[in-house]
Formats: structure tokens, sequence, C-alpha cells
């Protein structure tokens, strides 16, 4: 795995607004978002889940909560945010591993997980380390395993409005629109990738958008 220390960008966008973070993404109906992104991936009673870019583990707990049998295991670089996801864990007496690491280089083996999930994370990954991200996540997940991506998303026809031309014209997210996710995702040799659903938060201002891409089925399971 690369240097831990490498910089990244914070859940919260900042260290001192860490606190706000899971208020702030109730406040905006996020946690109603991953209820049905998390229903889309149609989990199963024996898989193992990973959760990368997993913040303050909010995506984790609701995955171990929905289905308890379930091995769920997040991962992020930001220690304050997983030192804050396993205190939300301990207090709800759930079993989940937490790991400190990136997203671009996963600390797990080869065709470890039945579903990698991302919420609200690609964009906080720098465009040119998107395409190793995706490459990764195809790389952990067993056959017939799939990946599950929520975050921000544009019209490509430039017709939202002011705040999101606003919010898109920053280098995380200027070229975070569909084509260019579902691109990347057939170039990192995943099959079916596709939009699943719309959505919108903040009063509507912002677009989001569910994506789905699938693992070829064949037999085989790597051991931790």
């Amino acid at each position: 795995m690369e240097n831990i220390q490498r910089t990244y960008l914070p859940a919260a966008g900042k260290n001192w607004t860490l606190p706000l973070y899971d208020p702030l993404v109730k406040l905006l109906g996020v946690e109603r978002i991953r209820r049905i992104f998390l229903d889309q991936a149609a989990l199963q009673a024996t898989q193992r889940a990973l959760d990368i870019g997993c913040g303050t583990g909010t995506l984790a707990l609701l995955i171990k909560r929905s289905h308890p049998t379930i091995e769920v295991v997040g991962l992020d670089p930001d220690p304050q945010a997983l030192a804050r996801a396993r205190r939300k864990a301990a207090g709800a007496a759930a079993s989940i591993r937490f790991d400190q690491g990136y997203s671009d280089d996963l600390p797990y083996p080869d065709a470890f997980f039945d579903r990698v999930f991302s919420s609200f994370m690609f964009h906080h990954v720098w465009p040119d380390h998107r395409q190793k991200t995706l490459r990764e996540a195809r790389r952990v997940l067993a056959p017939g395993g799939s990946l599950h991506l929520v975050d921000f998303t544009r019209s490509e026809e430039g017709t939202d409005g002011w705040w999101s031309h606003f919010l898109h014209s920053r280098p995380r997210l200027k070229d975070n629109v569909e084509s260019r996710v579902l691109t990347l995702m057939r170039q990192a040799g995943f099959v079916g990738a596709k939009k699943v659903k719309d959505g919108a938060i903040l009063f509507g201002l912002l677009r989001i958008a569910h994506y789905q891409a699938l693992v070829p089925a064949s037999i085989g399971k790597t051991a931790f």
C-alpha cells in the first residue's frame, strides 16, 4: 500500500468541520438517498461488502443494521473520520472492520468482496486517480460481484442552475458527469455499467446519480 501520509480531502472538507458532518448529511437528506442506494445492491446474507471512502461510517453501519450477517469493511484515509466511525460502530454493537487506506490502492486480496460501495466519495478522488480507483474496485470484487456508486452530477448540456455550475467549476467536480463515470467503469473492466437512478438534494439544487457496474460471473473466491 502507498504511503499513508498522502494528501486527501477529508470527509467534511476540513478537519475542524468533521463534528458537523453527520448532522449536515442528515439535514440534506443523504441518509434517505443511501437507503435507496443500498436497496439497489440486493445484498445476500453471506456476502462481504466494502465501503470505500467510508468517512464516519454511516453507510457501513446502515449495511450492517440492514443485513447483520454480512461482513462489512469500511476504508478511508482520514484517521479522525475512522475514529468517529469506530465509536459509532461500538455504540451500536456492530461488528465492522474499519481500515485506513486509499481507494486507488486497496489493501485486500483479489476477488474478496461481493459488493463495493462508493457513497459521495468519487468526487474526492483527483481525476487522474479515478481510473485506478475503479480498477482496484474491480480487482477486489468476486466474480458476479458489483460496484454501486452514488455521487454528484450535472447536466452535460449545461442546463443546470447557477449553484450547480459554481460547484462543478471546481477541479474535483467539473468532470464528474454521467458519460465520463460510465466510460471509466468500462475501461476498468466492468460490464453492464449504467446509471440506475437520478435524484437531488439541497432542495433540488444539487443533482446526484446512482451507478452500477458488474463483474462477469465465474467460479472462485479468494480467502483472506
